[in-house]
C-alpha cells in the first residue's frame, strides 16, 4: 500500500505541474513569446550566433522593475520610453547575445569621441551616438542586405544628397568623419520635420514619407507610440533597439560588462598625407614596415584599397609613427615601388567600371528589340560599363539611339568584318523569279532602299509590295523591280 500511495503522490504532482505549465503558457509567457517572434534585429546582428557561455560567467538579470527605475533615473537629453518591448531588446543584447554587446564595447573608444565631436558641433543631443551601434555595430565596412553602408548605413541617393562620393574607388558613406558630419545634418533636419527625436528616429530607418503615411492613418497622432502600429516592421523594432542600446550602454557594469577587461581596438594616433598619385594601400605598407591593414583600416573609404590616380590631392591618413617616413622619403618611397604600383594600377583600371584600358571605340545603333543586356552580352563588356560610357542612370534605350562602346582590338576587327559584309549584302539585291528581291536589314527605311537601288522611287517600291505606309521592319522581303 506504501508503494501505491507513493506512486498516487507522484501522479498527482505531475498533473499538478502539467496545470502549471499550462497556465503559464496561456498567460505573460507566452505573450512575451509572441512579441519576442516579432523582434527585428538589426542587419549588423545576423552574423553574430549565439555561443554557450562559459559556466562561470554570472549574466544579471535585473528584472522588470529596476530596469524601469534605472531608466526613469537617467539624465539622457533623449527620452526613452520603457516597455515589454524595450525590455525584450535589453535582454537581447545583456543576455542572449552578449559576444554582440562585448565586441562593440571594444570599439566604443575609437568612434565615440568622433560621434560627440560632431554631435556638439551641430548642437545635437549626445545620445544619438547610441544609433551607430544600431546602425553598424561599429562597423565602418558594414553593407546591409539593402545596400546601405558604413558607420551610419547611408542608401546611396540619400548619400548623394549630402555629397558622400562615390567611385569604383572611394565610397564616402564609409568615411567615418563625412558620414558622422552627413548623419548630424539628416537627423536635424528630420527632428525639423517631425520635433520628435523617436518619430526622427524612426524616418532615419523608414524615410520620412512612411513615418507621415504612419501618422495620417493614426488619425494625425504625434508620438512613436501612438502611430506603432502603422509604421513598417523594420522599424516597430528600430527605436526599441536603440532605447535598449541607450539603457545598456548606461549600465554596462550592472550587467556584468567591465571595460577594463575588454582589449581595446588598438588606438593610433593619425597623421594625414597629400596623396597626388595612384598608390596601392598593401605596397605602401610593405615598404613602410607596417602590419598589413594597418593604413586601410584608417582609411574603409579607400574600398579598392588603393588611392586613385584621379583625386587630386587625396588626404590620406596614416600611423603617426609613418608619417615622418612619408614627410621626408615620399618621392623617394613612390620611385621604389613604382613597378608595383603599374602592376597594382593596371590591374584595377581593367576592372574599374566604365574602364577603356586596352580597348577600342566603337558606336553601336540601337535596334527594335534590344536591350541593354543583350547589348553588354554581345560586346562583351558589363551593363555597368555600357552605363557609364553613356552617363545613362536606368534600364531605358530607344531604337535608333548611338551607345558608345569600348570593346577589345580583337572584337572591333570582327565587327568591322561583319559590318563590311552585312553592307555588301544590303547593296546587291537579290533575284528571284525573275524579280529582284531585297531582304530588310536592321535600320532601313524605304528612303535609304530607293538611294541604295537607283531609278526605284519609294512610291514604285510602295506599289510593288502593295505597301500603304513606310512601316517596314528587319527581315522583310521587299520586290526591287521586276
Amino acid at each position: 500500500m506504501k508503494l501505491v500511495s507513493r506512486k498516487l503522490n507522484r501522479w498527482n504532482t505531475l498533473r499538478f505541474l502539467c496545470v502549471i505549465a499550462l497556465f503559464i503558457c496561456s498567460g505573460p509567457a507566452a505573450k512575451a513569446q509572441e512579441e519576442e517572434e516579432e523582434m527585428q534585429i538589426p542587419d549588423s546582428l545576423v552574423s553574430f550566433v549565439e555561443v554557450e557561455r562559459p559556466f562561470y560567467e554570472h549574466v544579471p538579470d535585473p528584472g522588470y522593475d529596476l530596469i524601469e527605475d534605472r531608466i526613469s533615473c537617467m539624465n539622457n537629453q533623449i527620452d526613452i520610453t520603457f516597455n515589454p518591448r524595450v525590455k525584450a531588446f535589453i535582454d537581447y543584447f545583456a543576455i542572449r547575445d552578449r559576444d554582440y554587446t562585448r565586441m562593440v564595447v571594444k570599439r566604443l573608444q575609437v568612434y565615440f569621441p568622433l560621434f560627440e565631436k560632431y554631435l556638439a558641433k551641430h548642437n545635437m543631443p549626445d545620445d544619438l551616438k547610441y544609433l551607430a551601434i544600431v546602425e553598424s555595430g561599429l562597423n565602418p565596412k558594414a553593407i546591409s542586405r539593402a545596400g546601405a553602408a558604413g558607420l551610419w548605413q547611408f542608401m546611396p541617393a540619400t548619400g548623394r544628397i549630402y555629397r558622400l562620393d562615390r567611385s569604383w574607388f572611394v565610397d564616402e558613406r564609409m568615411d567615418p568623419e563625412k558620414a558622422t558630419e552627413a548623419a548630424c545634418k539628416y537627423l536635424k533636419q528630420l527632428y525639423g520635420m517631425f520635433n520628435d527625436w523617436e518619430l526622427a528616429l524612426a524616418a532615419y530607418n523608414a524615410g520620412p514619407g512612411n513615418v507621415r503615411k504612419a501618422i495620417r492613418k493614426s488619425g494625425y497622432q504625434n508620438g512613436f507610440w501612438e502611430v506603432y502600429e502603422h509604421l513598417p516592421r523594420e522599424t516597430r523594432s528600430y527605436v526599441p533597439q536603440f532605447a535598449a542600446i541607450t539603457y545598456l550602454m548606461n549600465h554596462l557594469e550592472e550587467h556584468n560588462f567591465f571595460l577594463e577587461e575588454y582589449e581595446y581596438q588598438r588606438l593610433v594616433k593619425v597623421d594625414t598625407v597629400h596623396m597626388d598619385r595612384f598608390m596601392s594601400l598593401p605596397v605602401l605598407e610593405e615598404k613602410l614596415n607596417l602590419c598589413p591593414g594597418e593604413i586601410s583600416s584608417l582609411n574603409p573609404e579607400l574600398i579598392r584599397n588603393a588611392v586613385p590616380e584621379d583625386a587630386g590631392k587625396y588626404v590620406l591618413k596614416v600611423p603617426s609613427h609613418a608619417y615622418a617616413a612619408m614627410a621626408v622619403q615620399k618621392e623617394e618611397i613612390f620611385a621604389s615601388v613604382e613597378e608595383k604600383n603599374e602592376e597594382a594600377k593596371k590591374y584595377f583600371t581593367r576592372n574599374e567600371a566604365g574602364s577603356t584600358y586596352n580597348r577600342e571605340k566603337i558606336t553601336y545603333r540601337v535596334r527594335s528589340g534590344d536591350y541593354l543586356g543583350r547589348i553588354a552580352e554581345k560586346h562583351d563588356v558589363r551593363l555597368e560599363d555600357i552605363r557609364h560610357w553613356n552617363r545613362i542612370q536606368g534600364n531605358t534605350i530607344r531604337v535608333g539611339q548611338d551607345l558608345t562602346i569600348y570593346v577589345t582590338p580583337k572584337q572591333k576587327a570582327s565587327i568591322n568584318n561583319q559590318l563590311a559584309q552585312a553592307d555588301k549584302a544590303k547593296s546587291k539585291p537579290v533575284a528571284v523569279n525573275g524579280s529582284k528581291v531585297y531582304y530588310v536589314q536592321p535600320g532601313d527605311t524605304l528612303w535609304e532602299i530607293s538611294k541604295k537601288h537607283g531609278g526605284v522611287s519609294v512610291a514604285e517600291i510602295k506599289a510593288l509590295n502593295n505597301l500603304t505606309s513606310n512601316n517596314i521592319k528587319a527581315g522583310q522581303k521587299l520586290i526591287i523591280s521586276n
